[in-house]
């Protein structure tokens, strides 16, 4: 389930910088989705496995550094966002 989050994000990612060159996304947007890559960079690789569980997903400080990086995201792009993010709980 995480790993495939940050699959879609890497997808996604690549489409940002097409819409960066053909001006649909400012560089300071493209900056926060750079940011978000280098937190998932960060956490992969076989060292880091423990941080891609479901469990971590909701408590580890990479996700949440993810969550309130693509939530500055958001607000950057859509304005003033006060609604809370959703919470996450983990199903034993």
């Amino acid at each position: 389930m995480t790993d495939e989050l940050a699959l879609e994000f890497d997808d996604a990612f690549r489409l940002m910088a097409d819409l960066q060159q053909e001006e649909f996304l400012d560089a300071e947007a493209l900056g926060k989705l750079q940011l978000i890559d280098a937190v998932l960079e960060e956490m992969s690789g076989r060292e880091n496995a423990e941080r891609w569980s479901r469990e971590a997903l909701a408590t580890d400080a990479g996700w949440r550094q993810v969550r309130t990086l693509a939530r500055d995201l958001l607000v950057s792009l859509q304005g003033d966002w006060r609604r809370p993010l959703p919470e996450i709980h983990v199903v034993r």
